[in-house]
């Protein structure tokens, strides 16, 4: 049995920038084939290297260059494919694979324009979330954009950088600092530093990459380690505030995701969705809270965290919002909660909490579960400030996932 260094590859293939290819390997795979496959332009800019393969240029669908290769490997011809950047990330090496097999390819990659993107502007990218537009909806990468606080996206003709920046305006993204990388390794390349709405309006090469980075998120977001904060923390009307130990329990009974949508409703303070911000920063979150008065504080609460206030009354202040994974349920009846389960994403999980059993119980019966916190705590009484319990009122606090 041979060694996997030693298996007949049927097919080369070579990443490239600007004519460019990485390694004495990806030479010497160039310089011996047969058949060269690439685009027009790849063909012009590896000219100058004086090549002998046979320049085939690429057509059709990228299955049909697929059988291409399979048909000129088959009649004895060394076949060499030429890419953009690494094959292997949202490239023809997985068409060729599943077309060939993977012991048939010989792969040598260049970096990858994600790669070359944060490069170009200075940030690690290994908490990125990297998404495409070749062949894939543009409100794919938008939800990314507005949902994950770095994200690089791959554009395409069809879906040019200011589509992006539409989709994901109209989605209603947070503010995020972007960057449109262009022709990368190429003597044209350019960076152009920007935000939403310049994305949008913009006019930029489509053989680009788009990097969006949620302010002050150049490097790995540091979560809170703690929640449940004391209620002094937050400013409020007349006790109007999930209680900490109440604010605790909901927080472990949202089970949070590291990124997604989550709705507090009936926000009061905002402290709900403020310790949302602040456990998982990468969390998008809206506070929705009718009181003008109440919205100021929360927005005064906020500050430091990418919570958003939404000024309005429940139900009809939720429609404009993104559905949500995850939503508490501070105030408003049962029309209320049947209206954010309406919206719930699939699997996503809703709290709520009620003062009155009846109510409460009429929720456990969408959402499956139901505890009562009763609270004492420890206020200090006479010259000496010996402590007794003094008794907030109960809780009901109801979750579930629907």
């Amino acid at each position: 049995m041979s060694e996997p260094g030693e298996r007949t590859r049927a097919v080369s293939v070579v990443g490239l920038h600007g004519g460019v290819w990485y390694g004495s390997a990806a030479e010497q795979a160039l310089r011996a084939a047969d058949v060269l496959v690439g685009s027009r332009r790849q063909h012009a800019d590896l000219a100058p290297a004086g090549l002998d393969g046979e320049p085939v240029e690429l057509w059709g669908r990228i299955d049909e260059t697929a059988e291409l290769c399979a048909v000129r490997a088959a009649s004895g011809a060394r076949v060499c494919v030429l890419a953009s950047g690494d094959p292997g990330f949202f490239g023809i090496v997985r068409v060729l694979a599943a077309r060939l097999g993977p012991a048939a390819l010989d792969v040598h990659p260049a970096p990858s324009a994600v790669s070359l993107a944060f490069a170009r502007i200075g940030i690690p990218w290994d908490d990125a979330v990297v998404t495409t537009c070749h062949g894939r909806p543009v409100d794919a990468a938008a939800d990314a954009v507005a949902t994950h606080h770095k994200v690089a996206v791959l554009v395409s003709p069809e879906a040019p950088p200011s589509a992006v920046g539409a989709a994901a305006v109209a989605a209603g993204a947070p503010a995020r600092a972007v960057w449109v990388c262009s022709r990368l390794g190429e003597p044209a390349e350019s960076v152009t530093r920007t935000d939403l709405a310049g994305l949008a309006s913009g006019t930029f090469d489509p053989r680009s990459v788009v990097v969006a980075v949620a302010p002050g998120r150049g490097v790995s977001p540091v979560a809170a380690t703690g929640w449940g904060g004391a209620d002094g923390t937050f400013a409020h009307r007349s006790g109007l505030i999930t209680k900490a130990e109440v604010r605790a329990i909901a927080l472990g009974k949202l089970e949070l995701p590291a990124a997604g949508v989550v709705w507090d409703v009936g926000a009061g303070s905002g402290s709900v969705a403020i310790e949302a911000s602040r456990l998982a920063p990468a969390l998008r979150v809206f506070a929705v809270e009718r009181d003008a008065a109440s919205c100021a504080r929360i927005r005064e609460n906020a500050a430091g965290t990418a919570v958003t206030v939404v000024e309005g009354v429940a139900p009809p202040a939720l429609r404009p919002l993104p559905d949500p994974h995850r939503a508490f349920v501070g105030g408003g009846g049962l029309d209320v909660l049947d209206a954010v389960l309406a919206r719930l994403r699939p699997g996503g999980t809703a709290v709520a909490t009620y003062a009155a059993l009846a109510t409460a119980a009429a929720a456990a019966e969408r959402l499956g579960s139901l505890v009562q916190v009763q609270v004492s705590r420890g206020v200090p009484i006479g010259p000496d400030r010996r402590l007794r319990l003094a008794a907030e009122n109960p809780v009901f606090v109801v979750w579930g996932t629907p």
